[in-house]
């Protein structure tokens, strides 16, 4: 039984230094709104210790039916890691992965221990329309065992060989239907927070609370199929100005409550030595956090127990 403490849980959150910050606050949410805090493992893989990763920046690779540019230096260029967890786990077990802007409200047990019905991967169905598959695969739960076939090295690669497309593998479109299973939106609730949300998304990377004023650091999804002579000219622009040029700044987030969810968490981090300020300002420095991140926090209520 999945409740059996013999089972062993693990949750891996996958990351890199420009949202740091998130995966500490995230790291630390998971703890503290569990009521057995130690029934699970919270293991960090970063992009620094896999280097097949860096082997291939500024290579071009298969997204969304077009070619893109594979760069370290994007908000997250830490997903193809989310396809390691089985492998760390010697495929035994449950893991749960989730992003680093994925921030605990409910207690994760409560998704550990849910019924996978003979599933080998749940999560959230990404798209509304029901002829469509696909999994966010953000947030995952995931029965090791049953998942030695993925190998991220050989996947990343076959994007740069254009025999896959990084759409496809991020929605696990190529994986037997059979084997996937779906949970309830609350477990991966895209930037909504109520009473029900079990763990909060801050999906819209232009809205992500703690990086509100700082130059957007991310390359967005390409919506101009239908419109080749745009793409090319958006293509240029790239190559003469950068691909983070002219993509103007984070803004604020539309929900006050989840900002002032993330810095209660942040000030608990900081009060508790799980961040030290130096940490923060540091990352301030370098525009992976708002840079008035210090006046929120002083304004910041704390959060309930």
């Amino acid at each position: 039984r999945p409740e059996d403490r013999q089972v062993r849980k693990c949750v891996f959150i996958h990351t890199n230094e420009r949202q740091w910050i998130g995966t500490l606050v995230a790291q630390y949410a998971l703890r503290r709104n569990s009521a057995r805090p130690d029934a699970f493992n919270v293991e960090i893989i970063h992009v620094k210790d896999h280097e097949f990763l860096w082997e291939k920046e500024g290579q071009p690779y298969l997204r969304g039916g077009a070619t893109r540019t594979w760069r370290m230096g994007d908000l997250q260029s830490f997903t193809p890691l989310r396809f390691l967890p089985p492998r760390l786990m010697g495929y035994e077990g449950r893991a749960i992965v989730i992003d680093p802007d994925v921030f605990a409200v409910g207690d994760i047990l409560g998704l550990f221990n849910r019924d996978m019905e003979g599933k080998a991967v749940v999560g959230r169905k990404r798209s509304k329309d029901p002829t469509k598959f696909c999994l966010a695969t953000s947030v995952m739960l995931l029965d090791c065992a049953r998942l030695r076939h993925w190998q991220p090295e050989e996947g990343f690669n076959e994007l740069f060989a254009f025999k896959r497309d990084y759409k496809d593998w991020m929605c696990l479109s190529q994986e037997s239907p059979e084997h996937v299973g779906f949970f309830e939106p609350e477990w991966n609730d895209f930037d909504h927070l109520d009473k029900h949300t079990k763990l909060l998304h801050n999906t819209k990377r232009k809205t992500q609370p703690w990086k509100t004023g700082l130059p957007v650091d991310f390359t967005p999804a390409d919506k101009l199929k239908r419109y080749p002579g745009l793409r090319q000219l958006r293509r240029l622009r790239d190559r003469l100005f950068g691909e983070h040029a002219f993509r103007g700044r984070y803004t604020v987030h539309p929900d006050p409550n989840q900002e002032r969810f993330f810095f209660g968490l942040l000030r608990e981090c900081l009060d508790k030595g799980v961040v030290e300020e130096s940490l923060l300002r540091k990352e301030m420095e370098r525009n992976h956090v708002r840079q008035d991140a210090l006046d929120i926090l002083d304004r910041t209520p704390p959060l309930p127990a």
